[in-house]
């Protein structure tokens, strides 16, 4: 069984830096972004594996991974669902086996993103594996409820969730303490390859960096047009900030209030959706979730992330060919 390269199989790649690593900021314009963007950058959020198998029965995964504790675990979906999970003995090398069911696939497995694991090889048992076809490439930015805190898998983060719904494969930007409409950032998108985007950022313009909201409302602006130079007609989703209680009617040191941040950002996007811009729409994220689907009053637990995935993707689904 001879290992395949790795590198044929993992799906969710933004960017590559210079040894390879899956990275989710441009490995050649990282000084023009805050630390935090870069810190979480270097995070694997959201790459995967994907494949399907000819005659095998089980598939071995051989990598290396972040020294700690925590037990790897990696799962194994196909047709919408979890089919196992395998944890995995902390290591910092080690090969992984995962037993196949009876389905033609593609299967798709979500490894330990928190540990950073490098895939070394990938091979099939009992026959042979190849890659997963392509399929459409979904962009989604925004801050740690995109990047999917509080989602006990990676599977279960509201933008994995919407790519198997709607047959994506989801590159998830989000970048947790950031999202903040960096306009560096809004470039990187301009020049990366994608077939559909979605923007859903703001609740850290209420607290970590406090904004107004007209500072708000012409960052939104000036993001929108830097995302548009390179995506002139990409489908493009904007998604407000979802309910954040303690925010929502209480001003921000500039005085701003989460609900009046989130007016001003939606009536940006409306305004470019009335001057002609027909693959923009917005969907507003005020009543999506309710308070029972908080894990913290900030970040959504696994049916918040569910019921999120289910908006985002009936509204994403429409702009869509």
């Amino acid at each position: 069984m001879t290992w395949l390269d790795p590198g044929l199989f993992l799906r969710g790649v933004a960017w590559r830096d210079d040894r390879g690593r899956p990275v989710r900021a441009d490995p050649g314009d990282l000084e023009r972004l805050p630390w935090d963007v870069r810190e979480r950058a270097g995070v694997p959020v959201g790459v995967r594996l994907e494949f399907v198998p000819h005659g095998a029965d089980a598939v071995e995964l051989h990598y290396r991974a972040e020294p700690g504790d925590v037990p790897h675990g990696f799962g194994l979906w196909a047709d919408g669902r979890q089919h196992s999970e395998v944890l995995a003995r902390p290591a910092a090398e080690s090969v992984v086996r995962l037993e196949l069911p009876p389905l033609p696939g593609p299967f798709t497995v979500y490894p330990p993103e928190s540990q950073s694991p490098r895939f070394l090889g990938i091979r099939g048992v009992g026959g042979r594996v190849e890659p997963a076809p392509r399929r459409p490439r979904w962009l989604v930015h925004g801050d740690s409820i995109t990047e999917g805190w509080w989602s006990t898998r990676p599977a279960h983060a509201w933008p994995a969730a919407v790519g198997r719904l709607l047959d994506l494969d989801t590159v998830n930007l989000g970048h947790a303490g950031a999202g903040r409409g960096e306009l560096a950032v809004a470039q990187q998108l301009a020049a990366a390859p994608a077939d559909a985007l979605t923007l859903a950022f703001g609740t850290n313009c209420w607290g970590r960096t406090p904004f107004t909201a007209p500072l708000l409302a012409e960052t939104v602006r000036a993001f929108l047009a830097l995302v548009r130079q390179g995506h002139p007609r990409t489908p493009l989703l904007v998604v407000s900030p979802v309910l954040r209680p303690a925010a929502e009617r209480v001003p921000n040191v500039l005085g701003a209030t989460l609900g009046a941040l989130r007016d001003a950002l939606e009536d940006v996007v409306r305004e470019e959706i009335a001057a002609g811009d027909g693959r923009l729409a917005l969907l507003p994220g005020f009543g999506l979730l309710g308070p029972e689907h908080l894990a913290d009053g900030l970040h959504p637990d696994d049916a918040g992330h569910a019921v999120l995935a289910g908006a985002v993707a009936g509204a994403l689904g429409e702009l869509l060919p």
